[in-house]
C-alpha cells in the first residue's frame, strides 16, 4: 500500500515543485514539509499540528486529503503493538444472575423509549431554527463608552448625546451591515469601521465597526461594537478609575511595541483573521481558555474590558491581526512562516503615568 508520504512527495514532483516553494504558498515551513513527505511524526509539536499541515498540503497539491489521512491512520494502526490481552483467550462465564438483570434492565429501556417517542413529539427543524434568534425586536442602550452585540434587522441601539438620545435602527444584516440613523442610512462592509457624528456641535462621535456578517443568511444577524466618543468628564473619570484598579504597573522595556498611550484606558478588540492552517488559543481578561484549530478565511474576534489577551500560534504567519481601540484601526506585523509565538496585549501604567496598550512577547 502506497504511504502519504511517498503520496506527497510525487505529486509535488509531478508539479516541478521545489519545497521552499510549496513553503512560501502555503504558509507551512520546509521543516514540516520534508517531515511530512518523509513520514517523520515526532518532528510536529502534536498530532493536530500533523492533521492540520498534512490536509492542507494535500489540498494545495491537488491530492485527495482524505486519502491521505487513512494513509496515514493506517501506517499509525500498524505500528502500534498489539495489547497483549487481545492475544491471550479467556473463557469468561457470566453468572445467570447478571443475565437476568441486564434483561430486566433491557425491557425497563425500551418501555422508556417507547413511551418517549410516542408521547412526545420533537418541534420541527424550522421551529428550532427560528429559536436561535429573538422572537422580536430588541431596543439596546449604550450605557457606557462602547458596546458589543449580535444585532438583528429591526433592532434599534439608543445612544445618549448632550442634546438627548439619538437613536440608531438595523436596516439589514445581509452581505453588509445597515443602519439608519438621523443623518440617513449607512452601510458597513465586513471588518469595516463607520464613524458617525451625532450632534451638531460635532464633539460627539460614534465608531461602529462590523466583525461578523452573513453573506446567505441574514437570519444570522450582524456581531457589531460601537465605541461613543466625547463622552462627559465624569463618565470619563469613572470609567478611568474603574479600569485602571487592576492595571499592571511596569516599565516599558526596549523593544516592545506601544499601540497606544492615553491618560486613561477602555475596552479594545482584537481581530483574527486567518489565511492559513493555525492551531490559535486565546485567554481574555484572565477568563477562560478558548483553543481551535482554523483554516484560511475564518475570524475570531477577542474585546477586552479589563487587562487584555493572551495568544498562543501554532504559525504565526497564518493570522492577520489588528487592534480596534477608541476609534483607531491598528495593524500588527507577525512573525516567520511556520513560527510558534506566544504574546500578550495589554493594558500597562508606564513609570511617566502613562496608560499603554503593548505587545510582549512571552517565553
Amino acid at each position: 500500500m502506497e504511504s502519504y508520504g511517498l503520496l506527497l512527495k510525487k505529486a509535488r514532483e509531478a508539479k516541478n515543485l521545489d519545497i521552499e516553494q510549496v513553503a512560501r504558498e502555503t504558509s507551512i515551513s520546509q521543516q514540516y514539509i520534508q517531515a511530512l513527505e518523509e513520514e517523520d511524526e515526532k518532528v510536529f509539536p502534536g498530532e493536530p499540528y500533523l492533521y492540520g499541515f498534512l490536509k492542507n498540503y494535500a489540498d494545495y497539491l491537488g491530492v485527495n486529503s482524505a486519502t491521505a489521512c487513512v494513509l496515514y491512520k493506517n501506517k499509525k494502526i500498524q505500528e502500534e503493538d498489539v495489547p497483549m490481552n487481545l492475544l491471550i483467550e479467556k473463557h469468561r462465564y457470566i453468572p445467570f444472575k447478571v443475565i437476568c438483570l441486564c434483561v430486566a434492565g433491557f425491557l425497563l429501556l425500551s418501555a422508556g423509549v417507547f413511551s418517549f417517542f410516542y408521547f412526545w413529539k420533537p418541534a420541527k427543524a424550522e421551529e428550532q431554527i427560528a429559536l436561535s434568534k429573538p422572537t422580536q425586536v430588541q431596543q439596546y442602550r449604550i450605557s457606557g463608552n462602547s458596546f458589543t452585540k449580535r444585532l438583528y434587522k429591526g433592532d434599534s441601539v439608543v445612544v445618549p448625546t448632550k442634546e438627548g438620545d439619538v437613536i440608531l435602527t438595523v436596516a439589514g444584516t445581509l452581505n453588509t451591515f445597515k443602519i439608519d440613523a438621523p443623518s440617513g442610512r449607512h452601510q458597513i462592509e465586513l471588518a469595516e469601521e463607520l464613524s458617525l457624528t451625532l450632534d451638531n456641535s460635532m464633539e460627539e462621535e460614534l465608531l461602529i465597526y462590523v466583525s461578523d456578517v452573513s453573506p446567505k443568511d441574514e437570519s444570522r444577524g450582524a456581531e457589531v461594537s460601537m465605541i461613543l466618543k466625547g463622552i462627559t468628564p465624569v463618565e470619563e473619570s469613572e470609567l478611568a478609575s474603574s479600569d485602571s484598579t487592576q492595571i499592571e504597573e511596569l516599565k516599558v522595556e526596549k523593544g516592545q511595541k506601544v499601540l497606544i498611550s492615553d491618560t486613561r484606558t477602555y475596552p479594545f478588540t482584537i481581530n483574527a483573521t486567518f489565511r492559513g492552517a493555525c492551531m490559535f488559543r486565546s485567554v481574555v481578561d484572565s477568563g477562560e481558555v478558548n483553543e481551535a484549530y482554523y483554516t484560511s478565511g475564518e475570524i475570531v474576534n477577542m474585546t477586552c474590558r479589563i487587562n487584555g489577551v493572551r495568544m498562543w500560534m501554532s504559525n504565526g504567519n497564518a493570522v492577520k491581526l489588528q487592534m480596534v481601540a477608541n476609534g483607531q484601526t491598528t495593524s500588527l506585523d507577525m512573525v516567520s512562516s511556520g513560527q510558534v509565538i506566544v504574546q500578550d496585549i495589554k493594558w500597562i501604567k508606564d513609570t511617566d503615568g502613562l496608560y499603554k496598550i503593548v505587545v510582549i512577547d512571552v517565553d
